[in-house]
């Protein structure tokens, strides 16, 4: 893939982030599908559909950090092709040290270096959380582009009104937006993108455990349409 372009100032923060605890996140993170065993029920559930609706095309992780996602998805043994996407050169260099058999690239969530309706899925699990609200829309927008009708795409966010600012994490200086969205919004600026929402899921923050949040997670599901005779496929309809 090409080097991504940096022009939104954004996107140079939060790579230069991201590249300089590479290692500490992998370390924190290892864990953590493990202690979460809603979230592995969602995973499963995209990796199911995105098998069944995507036509054996390959599946995507867009903001794939350090890959554990992607290894999780290509354990599930459903035959998926999943490769990470990461603007993060550290964090992809971590991801192919720890998943040697798997294919990570440097890339953009908002210039993906993919051909159009290419694949059959793509999740974004907690890295449109770092787009703010006036580029989600260009985000959105590739995804709908590069994946092919009956394509699945997950999303994994916090939810909230309010971004938060992170100057410092385990004793390193960063600098990093966390965008907190509501579910609904969510699920809205996907369909202005063209996609068809099938499930919202919001699940109140944990704060016990080794993994406590300081805000309640979303989860939408969401797919691309299959156009028959000029109208979408509607053989999986919208729960809300």
């Amino acid at each position: 893939m090409t080097t991504p372009d940096l022009s939104p100032g954004f996107l140079h923060a939060t790579r230069t982030s991201y590249d300089t605890m590479a290692p500490a996140y992998a370390d924190f993170a290892r864990g953590e599908l493990a202690a979460k065993p809603l979230e592995r029920a969602l995973l499963s559930t995209f990796a199911e559909l995105a098998a069944a609706g995507g036509g054996g095309l390959p599946v995507a992780d867009v903001g794939c950090g350090t890959g554990r996602v992607t290894g999780h998805l290509h354990g599930l043994g459903r035959g998926l092709d999943v490769f990470g996407i990461d603007l993060s050169p550290q964090m992809v260099a971590v991801a192919r040290q720890e998943h040697p058999g798997l294919r990570f690239e440097v890339g953009s969530m908002l210039a993906l270096d993919l051909p159009d309706a290419s694949l059959g899925g793509l999740l974004a699990w907690y890295s449109t959380i770092h787009v703010p609200d006036e580029e989600l829309p260009r985000a959105f927008a590739e995804f709908h582009r590069v994946l092919a009708p009956g394509g699945y795409v997950q999303l994994g966010f916090q939810v909230g009104d309010e971004p938060l600012r992170m100057t410092e994490a385990w004793g390193l200086e960063v600098s990093l937006v966390f965008h907190r969205r509501q579910p609904e919004r969510v699920a809205g600026l996907l369909r202005e993108a063209g996609l068809e929402v099938v499930s919202r899921v919001w699940r109140d923050r944990e704060t016990d455990g080794p993994f406590p949040e300081r805000a309640p997670q979303g989860f939408v599901l969401a797919r691309r349409p299959v156009v028959s005779g000029g109208c979408d496929d509607g053989d999986i309809s919208a729960t809300d």
